[in-house]
């Protein structure tokens, strides 16, 4: 980043440019510079283990001089900061100021303890959003911002992982002419894959190249929250769904979803194809969630896989210019991408000027200027949620080059249509979510470890999901 005093005055120049009111900051320090008018509070934020969260606490010298605001920033697993977040938002005290807001997790369950951030976007005391809301893009915004009523907002658009195919460039140029004459396709992972030639392309992959790599394919499929990310990007390609008001949940969410349909022939069809995905991909599989599929990859384990587009900086390292991206296969009814995405937030009962700090942190932490940073960031490598980014003349020149300034950037040419209307998986944003998630990959994990019937197995997620609804 460039340093704090020149995205001051950009806000200044913004400000000036569009005739805006400037009135009072509520803050009483700073001298009626906006950015100042906090100085000396100090807030803390409390974040999953991420890629943006560990580049902003790595360099958050820029925020503490533009501000005079000391951050201390806190990172976990997501199930701790769930914990943490409920016992701070019941305590009526804010321990926690800035809070990473997951959609599911959080957002859907615990809206109620996040404030509301139009009152702080609209009011003349603070500076403006760089480029608005409208520079943020917009599936993204909805899916981790809003909750039921579109007229609130709990948090801005923060970090974006999406799953994408993962796959090993040297290893299909080495095999893919020998597996293209054995198969009768082009094995090499595209936007035209189906999941049955991906299955196919597997199998080759085992009987073939052990000589190369141990399996064609790895899942994250143990008893875990990655299971259900794993299997809910088959089941959506096969046409099915957890609820039948199906992808626009994952926008506004509602408190009346509509019947449970998981358990559907598309749903049971779906259950038996990644059975039988599971039966040719790496044993381990089902040991691994994302971050174990993702260390197996980069240890050269598996040829390919479904993953976070976020590990591509991590792959980019274990093999510089030899990592492909594509759009994860086709299925029956469309190919779907499930989105991670979360926003930030603030605490509820965050008052006065630690209420004004934080939402200046979160102002920041989302600006084009730190999300260019954390982009590049030797500890982060986060992915951007904003479209101006993207268009930067020094990222574009980055797509293609290994090494890159900008290792995630590698995946954009993939990511960006993945997060298009008809390609995006969206989970639903429902207050129930957390423990429906338990129900969906628990009964998966006893179908690919114990033997369960498919239809069984989706009969039974039905069944209790219907019961945590009542």
């Amino acid at each position: 980043m460039a340093g704090g005093a020149s995205l001051a005055a950009l806000f200044a120049l913004q400000a000036c440019s569009t005739g805006e009111k400037t009135e009072t900051p509520k803050g009483t320090a700073g001298g009626g510079d906006p950015w100042k008018q906090f100085s000396g509070t100090t807030i803390n934020f409390i974040s999953e283990n991420t890629s943006p969260s560990a580049a902003i606490a790595a360099n958050l010298a820029p925020f503490e001089q533009l501000t005079g605001i000391t951050v201390k920033v806190q990172q976990m697993e997501l199930d701790k900061v769930v914990e943490k977040c409920k016992l701070d938002f019941s305590s009526g005290t804010a321990q926690n100021h800035v809070i990473y807001a997951d959609p599911y997790q959080i957002l859907a369950p615990m809206a109620d303890g996040l404030a509301d951030l139009r009152p702080l976007l609209d009011s003349g005391n603070y500076p403006a959003v760089d480029k608005g809301l409208g520079d943020f893009i917009d599936t993204q915004l909805q899916a981790t911002g809003s909750f039921i009523d579109d007229k609130k907002l709990f948090a801005l658009p923060y970090d974006a992982p999406t799953m994408i195919l993962h796959y090993r460039k040297d290893l299909f140029e080495k095999y893919g002419p020998r597996a293209k004459a054995d198969l009768g396709f082009d094995p090499t992972p595209s936007d035209s894959m189906t999941w049955q030639q991906y299955l196919a392309v597997a199998k080759w992959f085992n009987e073939n190249a052990r000589s190369d790599v141990a399996y064609g394919i790895g899942a994250q499929a143990k008893q875990h929250d990655a299971l259900q990310c794993d299997f809910s990007n088959v089941l959506w390609s096969f046409g099915g769904d957890y609820f039948e008001k199906g992808q626009s949940l994952g926008l506004r969410g509602s408190e009346e979803p509509g019947a449970v349909t998981v358990g559907s022939p598309a749903g049971v069809a779906a259950a038996t194809f990644y059975r039988d995905l599971l039966k040719v991909a790496h044993p381990s599989s089902t040991t691994w969630d994302w971050t174990g599929l993702a260390d197996a990859f980069v240890a050269g384990e598996i040829a390919m896989c479904p993953n976070w587009h976020e590990f591509a900086a991590g792959e980019e390292k274990a093999f510089p210019g030899k990592v492909g991206y594509a759009l994860l296969p086709k299925g029956p009814a469309r190919r779907a991408h499930i989105f991670g995405g979360t926003g930030i937030g603030i605490n509820a009962n965050a008052k006065g000027d630690e209420l004004g700090a934080a939402w200046l942190f979160v102002n920041w932490a989302t600006s084009p200027q730190t999300q260019l940073m954390s982009l590049g960031s030797k500890v982060g490598g986060g992915t951007p949620t904003r479209t101006s980014v993207y268009e930067l003349p020094e990222v574009k020149a980055e797509e293609g080059k290994s090494p890159s300034k900008f290792p995630n950037i590698r995946t954009a040419e993939t990511v960006l249509k993945a997060w298009q209307a008809e390609n995006i998986g969206l989970r639903p944003k429902v207050a129930q979510w957390v423990e429906l998630d338990t129900i969906i990959f628990t009964e998966l994990s006893k179908m690919l470890t114990r033997g369960a019937d498919p239809a069984a197995t989706m009969a039974a997620m039905q069944q209790q999901m219907q019961k945590a609804m009542q």
